[in-house]
This record gives C-alpha cells, structure tokens and sequence, in this order.
C-alpha cells in the first residue's frame, strides 16, 4: 500500500439477538446490507447470545428483551460483565419503566423501540460503535419521568432555552422529533421535502447545540409543561 492510500476500517461486527426467526432474519438481512456491518452471528434466546458473544467477541448486540432461557435483562448483564469491547443496544417492543431501567443498569448502551426507522436504527449501532449512548424519544422522555419522580423537589436543569428564538415551524418539527418520528415520516405530517425536513433538523440542533437526534429530544421533552 502506498503512503497516499488509507486503510478501510474495519466493520462493524453485530449479533441480533431475537427468539422470533422472522424477525431476527429481517434484521440481519437489512443490517447485511450495509458495507460497514457485518452479522456475525444471531441468537435465539438468551443462553445462545452469550454462548455466541463470547465465541465472535462482536462491537455490538442487538438485544430483544422477552426471550428464554435467561431472557435479555440476564444476558445484557453477563456480556457486560466478561466483554468490556462488546456492548449491547436493546431493540424490543416493550418501553415500561421497569424493563427500560432495568436493561439500563444492566450495562444497555442504547434503547430502541421496534418500530424506529431503519435510518434510526443504523445511526444508533453507528453512535454505540464511535463509544456514544442512545435513547429513542419515547424512552428518553421515560428516563426523564423517572428522573423527575426520584427527585420531584430538585427537578431538572433548567437549561434547554435555545440560542435563538425557533419558528413556529420549527416548534412543530421539534415536537415531530421529541415523538421519534423519522425526517420521512415528519415530511408526510407537514407536506415538506424529506430534504427540507433534514435541513430543518440540523437548524434546530444548532440553536440548541446539540449533536444528536436524542439530546434534542431530551430537550424538548424537558420543555414541555410538567
């Protein structure tokens, strides 16, 4: 290789964890079509995922949590526990307190709900890999309620105004982000341009200076009236 050529990184290396084969195959099948992922290996229940993690040593885990043989909670923590390289993003249907903070202590990097966007999806695997957490709105808008209920006399920071004044456009837009809808799905609901959506997104994370989808959710959650 000449001095002027640079090395291709390496992919991503991902096991989907999930008891219903329609599924798990779907997932992987999409995941296979990205050039910086690669599935290494998928599980049916809890048992195989850690059987599996420890013989591919993968980045990332893509974790159901209602599955047998242990079941997600229990393999999220042992794959903690022994794989300090390996970290797991949770995708379930389920988003109640109990199970979100539950996967939360037990060492989950992200929560992601099954019905997030593809584009969603990938972004979060590609946030866990560069060391970053995540959150889908919805279960950051949980975390913060929970939050808010362990300490109900100190609150939150109230920090979240943003440099400058948004429109009434992009007050709607913020909402439309806060709820987890895609800049697809936002556009249907306002009839703009995917494209124009996008640009609007980034408007937005400026004013608030933030770098993610999910630390501007997070701050129009904690905007809202308690």
């Amino acid at each position: 290789m000449s001095s002027q050529e640079t090395s291709t990184p390496d992919p991503i290396r991902v096991v989907v964890a999930e008891d219903q084969p329609v599924i798990r195959r779907a997932f992987a099948a999409m995941l296979s079509l990205e050039s910086d992922i690669v599935v290494v290996g998928e599980a049916a229940d809890g048992v195989e995922a850690i059987e599996i993690v420890r013989a591919w040593q993968p980045d990332i885990v893509l974790m159901d949590l209602q599955m047998p043989r242990g079941g997600g909670i229990a393999a999220t923590r042992r794959i903690v526990a022994e794989h300090a390289d390996t970290q797991v993003i949770v995708l379930t249907t389920f988003d109640t307190d109990d199970l979100v903070f539950e996967a939360i202590a037990a060492g989950a990097q992200a929560y992601l709900l099954k019905d997030a966007s593809e584009e969603e999806i990938l972004a979060t695997i590609r946030a866990v890999k560069r060391g970053e957490s995540g959150l889908s709105p919805k279960i950051a808008r949980t975390v913060l309620d929970g939050l808010r209920s362990l300490h109900p006399a100190i609150g939150l920071p109230d920090n979240d105004a943003p440099s400058e004044p948004l429109t009434s456009r992009e007050e709607r837009i913020l909402t439309l982000v806060a709820e987890g809808r895609s800049n697809k799905n936002i556009a249907e609901t306002i009839f703009l341009a995917e494209g124009t959506v996008k640009n609007y997104v980034s408007r937005i994370m400026g004013k608030f200076n933030v770098q993610s989808r999910t630390e501007l959710a997070l701050k129009a959650a904690r905007r809202r009236p308690r």
